[in-house]
C-alpha cells in the first residue's frame, strides 16, 4: 500500500476514534481499549511464555519422580504421592495463569464486582515477571494490609496497571542494568481512595508536557501509538477515580491512580 495510504488510513482512524470519544460512544471506547489490551499482552508474549513453560517443565519433572519412586522394587508410596501432589498444584497453576490471560484477551461489557486490589495487582505482578526479569528490572512490592474493598471491573484495573508497568520497564530501557528499579505499591489517600503507584528509575518525564501524556495519540515513543495511558484514564475515571504522573526523585518517573472505596468496606 502507498505511503499516502497509509496516512489517509491512520487520519481516517484517528478521525472516528476522536468523533467516538465526542459523541460519548461507549461502545467505539469499548473496541479501542480492547485493541490496546491485546497490544499489551503481544507485548508480553515473552513472560506468558515464560509463565507456562515453567509449571509445565515442573509437572513433567514431579511426573518422573512420582513414576521412579512406583518403579523401585519396594515402591515409596509417601513420596510418590507428595510428587503428585505437586504436579496437581502445578496443573493448577498453568490453569490460573491461562484464566488470567483469557480474562485479559476476551471482549466483555465492563463488569461491577467488590474485589481486593492487593490480589488483582498481585496477578499483575505475577504476568509480568517475564518481562522484568528478561530486562533486569528489579521489582519491589509495598502492598498495604487491610485496604477497603473497591467495586469496579477487575480486567479493567488490571490493563491499567498492565500499561503502567509495562511503560515504566520500557522508560527504564536506556539507563544500565543495574539502576533499572520498579516499586509497586498501594495505600489509601487523605480522603479515603485506594491507592496504587508504579515508581520507575527510568528518565522521567517532561514536567513542561507530563499532562499531555494523557491526550489521546500524544506519545513520546518511537513506536508508541498514544492510546493505552488515555485509555487508562478513562477507565479510572469511569470507576470515580483519577489517574496522574508526577516526576520521581532522584530520577524516574511515578505513576498513581486512586478508586473509591466501598462505602461498607471503608467504614
Amino acid at each position: 500500500m502507498p505511503a499516502s495510504s497509509d496516512h489517509q488510513v491512520q487520519d481516517h482512524a484517528h478521525a472516528e476514534i476522536g468523533q467516538a470519544a465526542a459523541e460519548g460512544d461507549l461502545v467505539a471506547m469499548m473496541e479501542l481499549s480492547h485493541a490496546n489490551r491485546l497490544a499489551t499482552l503481544g507485548y508480553l508474549a515473552a513472560s506468558v511464555t515464560h509463565e507456562m513453560k515453567q509449571p509445565i517443565a515442573a509437572a513433567v519433572t514431579n511426573a518422573m519422580a512420582g513414576l521412579r519412586w512406583l518403579d523401585r522394587p519396594r515402591p515409596d508410596l509417601d513420596r510418590a504421592r507428595a510428587a503428585f501432589d505437586r504436579i496437581v498444584r502445578d496443573g493448577n497453576r498453568a490453569s490460573n495463569t491461562l484464566g488470567r490471560i483469557r480474562a485479559l484477551i476476551r471482549k466483555a461489557p465492563p463488569r461491577n464486582d467488590r474485589l481486593e486490589i492487593n490480589e488483582a495487582i498481585r496477578e499483575v505482578i505475577e504476568l509480568t515477571c517475564g518481562e522484568t526479569m528478561k530486562n533486569a528490572v528489579s521489582v519491589r512490592t509495598e502492598l498495604a494490609d487491610g485496604l477497603p474493598l473497591i467495586e469496579g471491573d477487575r480486567v479493567q484495573l488490571q490493563q491499567v496497571a498492565l500499561n503502567l508497568v509495562i511503560n515504566a520497564v520500557e522508560a527504564m530501557s536506556g539507563v544500565s542494568k543495574e539502576a533499572r528499579e520498579l516499586l509497586i505499591s498501594t495505600g489509601t489517600t487523605e480522603a479515603g481512595d485506594v491507592r496504587v503507584t508504579v515508581q520507575d528509575s527510568g528518565p522521567g518525564v517532561d514536567p513542561d508536557s507530563v499532562n499531555r501524556l494523557f491526550e489521546a495519540f500524544y506519545t513520546t515513543k518511537p513506536s508508541g501509538t498514544g492510546i493505552g495511558l488515555a485509555i487508562c484514564r478513562s477507565i479510572v475515571e469511569a470507576h470515580g477515580g483519577r489517574l496522574w504522573a508526577e516526576t520521581n526523585q532522584p530520577q524516574g518517573a511515578v505513576f498513581q491512580f486512586t478508586v473509591p472505596a466501598q462505602p461498607e468496606s471503608a467504614s
